[in-house]
């Protein structure tokens, strides 16, 4: 391998953290920064549908957005492989340009198959180089998803980064009493808490923190370990309608939805097609949080079409279906 000086592969960024930590949020930050840097963005989510891709800003042509539907450190891992030789292929012909890659990875993501694949897989190793491992963690709901979730917990075990998010939800004794628990767990990453994606690049990028023999005391198995299992009553489902939506009575509806089932409601998301806005309404969710923006504008041309994921533990879907109906105009 070449030494770091002589090191012309290219760099790369995977972005983690639980759903609903503010990942998508983080990334459009790093899009719209003035680096004067060309990002190749490769974008995961878990289930049958993503969407994340809407979510992000208008990229231009410099950035590259791909989707990939299901975990990304399981079932489509083979498609992150596929998509990295591609990019690399398109690189070298000189017919793409870009200086490096993210991952966004689904916030169902263990890390470290992602992360095995740049050392592991030979194509991958010999164009790519894994600059670190930056992940977020929601100070409102990190305790609960640290205790539950064996995926968060690798997340924060395998950090070259953390991020806190959402700090301006919870108070300091809570705040720092995460922050402390983050401390144990990983007290080599350094650690600093986000507004709404606002990082310092130098934070995020060329930051060389992966460094795989302080992975392997972490988890000597690293390099040959690809046992990654989900929780089963974990699932997802979608949501997808080109009737308008009646807007009162869609947020008294979702609302209902965020009182009965937040706790088990891990993340929702979507964009949405409401009567009489000519622009799309990006729902954002966790648990019992939840809130709405202006997307962009619809084009005379393009179909108006709703779009939302659901993600959580025993969710009634059939209940949470039906009731979506009924918002429906027409």
């Amino acid at each position: 391998m070449a030494g770091t000086e002589a090191d012309s592969r290219v760099p790369v960024t995977i972005l983690t953290g639980f759903l609903g930590a503010g990942k998508t949020t983080l990334l459009n930050r790093i899009l719209r920064e003035n680096h004067g840097l060309r990002i190749a963005v490769i974008e995961n989510e878990f289930g049958e549908a993503g969407i994340d891709n809407d979510l992000l800003l208008d990229s231009g042509e410099e950035q590259i957005v791909e989707m990939n539907n299901g975990c990304i450190c399981c079932t489509v891992r083979q498609d992150l492989v596929r998509i990295l030789n591609d990019l690399g292929e398109r690189r070298r012909a000189n017919t793409l340009a870009f200086d490096r890659v993210v991952i966004e990875t689904t916030g169902l993501a263990d890390p470290a198959p992602v992360a095995q694949t740049f050392f592991i897989d030979d194509d991958i190793s010999q164009g790519y180089r894994l600059d670190g491992v930056i992940t977020l963690v929601d100070a409102r709901h990190g305790q609960a998803q640290l205790d539950e979730h064996h995926e968060a917990q690798e997340q924060v075990a395998f950090a070259d980064r953390i991020l806190v998010s959402k700090t301006d939800l919870v108070d300091d004794a809570a705040r720092q009493t995460l922050e402390g628990r983050l401390r144990r767990m990983n007290a080599r990453a350094p650690m600093q808490r986000v507004d709404f994606g606002r990082t310092p690049m130098a934070d995020l990028l060329d930051v060389r923190g992966f460094d795989l023999d302080t992975i392997l005391e972490i988890e000597p198995g690293f390099l040959s370990e690809d046992d990654h299992v989900h929780d089963e009553a974990i699932r997802s489902f979608v949501y997808r309608e080109s009737r308008p939506f009646d807007q009162p009575a869609l947020e008294d509806f979702l609302a209902g939805v965020a009182q009965n089932y937040g706790p088990q409601l891990f993340r929702y998301k979507g964009v949405l097609n409401v009567d009489g806005i000519g622009s799309r309404i990006v729902l954002q969710g966790v648990h019992m949080l939840m809130s709405t923006d202006l997307g962009r504008t619809w084009m005379a041309e393009e179909p108006r079409e709703s779009t939302l994921v659901f993600i959580g533990r025993d969710l009634p879907e059939a209940e949470i279906r039906a009731g979506l109906d009924g918002c429906l105009i027409g």
